[in-house]
């Protein structure tokens, strides 16, 4: 007997009486069937979770490294951080305060004056104010020589607060030359 005739003489309701290589080939498909049913709704569902904890997991790593690192220089970054709080106060205080506003329009003047320089304006504008400091600024024109105006800026730059020159023009021929510019001043506003 051929194979195709065994299976089609197989009763479906009775497989007790079937021969005992289809009995066993039965048991090995229902076997398959339960091992491939049991992972498809139990292992699947956890090889999912794995990777989803397995992603945590890098991104936790990760977060850990940045802030071992972090803490790895956390004294070095102390240490910079007062530095520039030092920093910091040494510039607030060649900011003028507002007492020293006037004193300080007279030393940039009679460094002017001190120069050789003519003044044909010297006129302080209104501060404007700025998130941390004032700003004052001072429309200037001057009558002198080259060298005179270096000796001008470089005096400005050497006064104990801060002082800076804008828009720097300068006309003329020989002798006869004429600088405007804007001199700036800065004073910390109070808390």
């Amino acid at each position: 007997m051929n194979l195709m005739e065994e299976v089609n003489k197989l009763d479906l309701n009775n497989p007790g009486m079937w021969p005992m290589m289809f009995q066993v080939a039965l048991c090995v498909i229902v076997c398959i069937a339960f091992v491939l049913a049991g992972f498809w709704f139990h292992v699947r569902d956890q090889r999912e979770e794995l990777a989803t904890i397995t992603a945590k997991e890098s991104q936790h790593k990760e977060n850990f490294e940045t802030k071992q690192r972090k803490a790895a220089n956390l004294e070095a970054l102390k240490i910079q951080m007062e530095e520039m709080k030092q920093s910091f106060g040494d510039m607030l205080r060649q900011l003028p305060n507002k007492t020293e506003i006037a004193g300080l329009i007279v030393d940039v003047s009679q460094t002017g004056l001190a120069a050789g320089l003519e003044f044909d304006l010297f006129k302080p504008q209104n501060e404007k104010p700025t998130e941390f400091y004032a700003e004052l600024p001072i429309n200037i024109a001057v009558k002198g020589t080259y060298h005179q105006f270096g000796e001008f800026i470089s005096g400005i730059a050497e006064l104990p607060r801060i002082v800076t020159a804008h828009n720097i023009n300068i006309s003329g021929s020989g002798d006869a030359l004429k600088m405007t510019a804007i001199v700036k001043t800065y004073r910390a506003l109070e808390e």
